[in-house]
């Protein structure tokens, strides 16, 4: 049941031919009133389909809106809060990113979309979760600089012949290190018939121990499709608010309730209406970084 605040929202959005789009990791109240809501690869092409709006309302982070205004330079892209960064994109400066291509010239470049435009426009490709193995594998080179997150950086090198460098070293997701080895085993002994399933931005270990390492999309998709009735989340506490909101006769356990994404929730149903009413906080990169980055990510999309 909607409140009067969503309510207003989808009537405003109406009345705008507007589009919002919701990351997985948004509260469960602004989900029910997204148009869209998807994991980063999902959010991409989502953005890039669009084609009978020219305002888009995207509630994510920093580098996802990025991404939507890079793929769509003729619609008007603007996110509620302008101070939801992804601290994991910010800890993979441009000048680091061309040191190492420096250091390695024979390499190419694979970036994670969690990286902000400027990096992104020195990438041979980016990539998602989902599909970074595939990205990989795709490419003649042996030899992979991979940014920024060394967890995903070591999921997919277990599973390529390829050499993988991560840049920088200890690029990581805060939220996806909380999920520790000694809670997977609290929840194995709890849940002995559960499905374990962790994001491949989780440690090495946790990954090692989980039945299954999947993106959020993958997520989503694995419990809708399984017979098993009950399955345990290794991600951000709010795709478990979707799961269980989609999946109504199944059970769905958070590996952590911690697990919270702060940045994520700085969007509220109030600052979407803002959007909506302003038309702000308008999302805009600069065309010399933009032209370059686009072509990383479309080429990215072909892929997908």
């Amino acid at each position: 049941m909607l409140n009067d605040l969503q309510k207003e929202i989808i009537k405003l959005k109406e009345e705008k031919n507007a589009t919002i789009l919701a990351h997985n990791y948004q509260t469960g109240d602004i989900q029910e009133i997204a148009d869209f809501i998807g994991d980063s690869l999902e959010l991409c092409i989502k953005a890039s389909e669009i084609t009978d709006s020219q305002l888009v309302v995207f509630c994510g982070v920093d580098f996802m809106a990025e991404t939507a205004a890079i793929i769509n330079p003729d619609k008007k892209i603007v996110i509620p809060d302008k101070n939801s960064e992804c601290p994991m994109a910010n800890m993979l400066p441009v000048e680091e990113l061309r040191m190492a291509k420096k250091r390695y010239p024979d390499a190419a470049v694979v970036l994670y979309v969690n990286t902000l435009a400027e990096a992104k426009a020195e990438a041979d490709i980016l990539c998602t979760s989902a599909n970074a193995v595939k990205v990989v594998e795709s490419l003649d080179e042996d030899l992979i600089l991979f940014g920024p997150d060394m967890n995903l950086a070591w999921h997919v090198q277990q599973q390529v012949d390829k050499e993988i460098i991560p840049v920088p070293e200890h690029g990581h997701c805060y939220v996806h290190r909380m999920l520790s080895l000694h809670e997977m085993h609290n929840l194995r002994e709890k849940y002995p018939d559960a499905d374990i399933m962790i994001h491949p931005e989780s440690d090495p270990e946790v990954q090692e121990f989980a039945d299954y390492v999947l993106s959020t999309g993958g997520m989503m998709r694995h419990v809708a499709e399984s017979p098993k009735q009950t399955f345990i989340v290794g991600t951000e506490y709010d795709l478990v608010t979707r799961l269980r909101r989609e999946n109504p006769n199944k059970t769905i356990i958070p590996a952590l309730n911690d697990a919270i994404c702060e940045n994520m929730k700085l969007h509220t149903l109030e600052k979407v209406k803002n959007s909506l009413l302003n038309e702000e906080f308008l999302v805009t990169v600069p065309e010399e970084i933009a032209k370059k980055a686009r072509k990383a990510i479309e080429r990215m999309i072909e892929l997908s």
